[in-house]
């Protein structure tokens, strides 16, 4: 029987049952650790995070690049610079090739969202499956969640704390009127609005 390539959950899962070692760059060896890797994209330098479940922390261009690997350290202590895995890698390069301007698809990107709350986690995993070039109101949004539209403030708070930005593409969840609003990277509603537009989606007014 032909054995199919393992999916990159499938990947994350045996690495977890093995107890997956990760060389470090300053030769530190870290079992089931937690790493972070600044890489190059064509907005910026950007810093990614993950465990041995998934990606945890993505942190978009910034001017103040010390403050994010703080705040990662912060979120997830023990967590230090190593060369990334295979499967973190190609999550790199997705990402840069997104922010290029060549649309791709995050919903299967492991995500350990352990460190938040359950109905954050339902909102980020909700907000994951949002195609690009699609966008949808946070009433929408907590609309499929089962909640009641009068749920969007809690859904906004909830993306106004995402720490995984456009893997979790909170940058296209917009106002009940169709606005640019609550974007809290780096830009504010004016980087929302470029991300939407390297997708190709209409371009909202930003409130």
């Amino acid at each position: 029987m032909e054995r199919r390539p393992a999916s990159p959950g499938d990947q994350v899962r045996q690495r977890e049952r093995r107890g997956h070692c990760v060389q470090g760059l300053v030769g530190t060896t870290i079992m089931d650790g937690l790493g972070f890797e600044p890489f190059d994209t064509p907005l910026g330098r950007v810093v990614v995070a993950w465990s041995p479940r998934g990606i945890f922390a993505l942190a978009l261009p910034s001017e103040r690049e010390e403050e994010t690997i703080t705040w990662i350290t912060a979120i997830a202590p023990g967590a230090v610079r190593v060369a990334p895995p295979a499967w973190v890698q190609d999550v790199m390069h997705l990402v840069a090739a997104h922010l290029g301007g060549a649309p791709q698809d995050f919903s299967k990107v492991p995500l350990d969202l352990e460190r938040v709350s359950p109905f954050y986690r339902a909102v980020y995993q909700a907000a994951q499956d949002i195609p690009p070039g699609q966008t949808v109101t946070y009433g929408e949004l907590a609309a499929r969640l089962g909640k009641s539209r009068a749920a969007a403030r809690a859904v906004g708070q909830a993306l106004a704390k995402n720490p995984i930005p456009i893997v979790v593409p909170c940058h296209r969840i917009l106002g009940a009127a169709g606005a640019a609003v609550g974007f809290s990277a780096p830009g504010g509603v004016q980087t929302k609005a470029r991300l939407l537009a390297l997708e190709g989606a209409r371009v909202p007014r930003a409130r």
